[in-house]
């Protein structure tokens, strides 16, 4: 059941590392490699796209030590508002979620099971912090947290900026952007002691009049229970379209409840 929801979330169910992000207030008196970490950050931020709705349709595989599934995705965003996907194997769907602001429901075929409720359970049962704007940067391939509102070490690692948070030990953050652009490549989050890491990777990035969006997505989670790998594929995008947002859950579902 979870790998269908595993990927109707693009993964956010994977990762184990609990996050909570904190705002820092500046010193009086900043040093130049502070100076720089704004301008970096501040240049990702001038690339934000601009767009109401967005269609994506896109082409999923996922891998973990005991199996291997090929799938496609159909993604449609309303810009901070709502997120429905929708997973099908063979043209049937197997597992849909919708994602706003305030709720989470989704229903998956396999075991004919749902869930419906709000970011704190959910967050609880999958082992993360989990909210709106998470995944919809995730799949926007914006920072997957607001970097403006955390302090960081800035380095030069194989042509790339490389942002590390200076925050917690346990808990280690890196963010990778191009010098070019400023766009997300890579981002890592990692409990060392756990035996927990979690890295997302942007490539074959396309230009729209909206702004740039990357096409291909993969996603590596390592903990205590084995190995996943995610490659997601986006296929076609439109922006700005009349879009609906479909969602009902088939008759005979069992309620999942997550205490």
């Amino acid at each position: 059941m979870k790998k269908y929801i595993a990927i109707a979330f693009i993964s956010i169910s994977l990762i184990s590392c609990k996050s909570k992000m904190t705002a820092v207030q500046n010193s009086p008196t900043e040093t130049v490699a502070s100076k720089e970490d704004k301008k970096v950050i501040e240049k990702h931020y001038e690339n934000k796209l601009n767009f109401s709705t967005l269609y994506i349709k896109a082409s999923a595989k996922y891998v973990d030590e005991k199996q291997s599934q090929n799938v496609t995705a159909e993604i449609r965003i309303e810009r901070d508002k709502q997120i429905l996907i929708s997973v099908r194997f063979l043209g049937i769907t197997m597992a849909k979620a919708l994602i706003t602001p305030s709720a989470v429901s989704y229903y998956e075929k396999i075991n004919g099971t749902y869930y419906e409720g709000d970011f704190s359970s959910l967050s609880k049962w999958l082992g993360t912090e989990l909210d709106y704007n998470k995944v919809q940067n995730l799949l926007l391939g914006e920072a997957f947290d607001d970097l403006r509102k955390g302090k960081y070490t800035q380095t030069i690692v194989e042509n790339l900026f490389r942002l590390e948070e200076e925050k917690d030990n346990k808990l280690k953050k890196s963010f990778y952007l191009d010098a070019e652009k400023y766009l997300i490549q890579k981002e890592e989050i990692s409990q060392p002691s756990e035996n927990r890491t979690l890295q997302i990777s942007y490539s074959d990035n396309k230009v729209f009049d909206q702004g740039t969006i990357p096409t291909a997505i993969e996603i590596n989670a390592l903990q205590p229970k084995g190995k996943t790998n995610i490659n997601l594929n986006y296929t076609n995008i439109s922006f700005n379209e009349q879009l609906s947002f479909p969602y009902s859950v088939p008759n005979g579902y069992k309620k999942v409840i997550i205490n």
